[in-house]
C-alpha cells in the first residue's frame, strides 16, 4: 500500500515563487529578483533589507560575468506551511549554491545555507514578506560577491 498525497495549488505557486528566484539570480536578473521584496525584507543572518531599491542594493555586489553570476541555486527540502486562513506561509528550505568561473575557478559548492521565509497571498498571488538566509557551511565567495572578495 502507498500513502498518495497531494499538493495544493498554494504549494505549486510557493514552490514556484522559491523557484523564481533561484532562477533570476542565476540569469543576472538581479532587479528582477529585487523586485520580489518590493514589500518584503532580504538578508543574511538577520541583516535585512526592505523594499525593491535596499534589496537591489545589497545585490549590487553580486560579480558577474558576461551579465551572469556563473551560478546556480539548488532549493531543496522545501517545508511549507501554509496557515488555516490561505493568506500566509512559513517556509523552510536548504539552499545550495555551485560557482564555476573558467579559467581560474573550477566548479564547486561556494555555500550550503537555509532558507527561512515568511510569505503573504494577496490578490490570489504568493509575495516574499521576508527571506533570512541562514550561512551554514560556506566556502569560497570571493568569485560570487565583491563584498567577500
Amino acid at each position: 500500500r502507498y500513502l498518495i498525497m497531494t499538493l495544493s495549488d498554494d504549494h505549486y505557486d510557493i514552490t514556484a515563487l522559491l523557484y523564481a528566484y533561484c532562477d533570476l539570480l542565476d540569469s543576472g536578473d538581479l532587479d528582477g529578483c529585487a523586485r520580489l521584496f518590493q514589500n518584503g525584507a532580504w538578508g543574511v543572518d538577520g541583516d535585512l533589507a526592505s523594499g525593491t531599491a535596499a534589496v537591489r542594493a545589497v545585490l549590487s555586489n553580486v560579480t558577474l560575468y558576461n551579465g551572469v553570476p556563473n551560478t546556480r541555486h539548488l532549493t531543496s527540502n522545501v517545508l511549507i506551511k501554509v496557515s488555516v486562513d490561505g493568506l500566509s506561509a512559513t517556509v523552510r528550505s536548504c539552499i545550495t549554491v555551485m560557482q564555476c568561473v573558467p579559467e581560474d575557478f573550477p566548479m564547486q559548492t561556494i555555500f550550503i545555507g537555509t532558507y527561512h521565509d515568511l510569505l503573504s497571498k494577496q490578490d490570489d498571488r504568493w509575495a516574499f514578506q521576508e527571506r533570512k538566509i541562514i550561512p551554514n557551511l560556506v566556502g569560497d565567495m570571493s568569485r560570487h560577491r565583491a563584498d567577500m572578495a
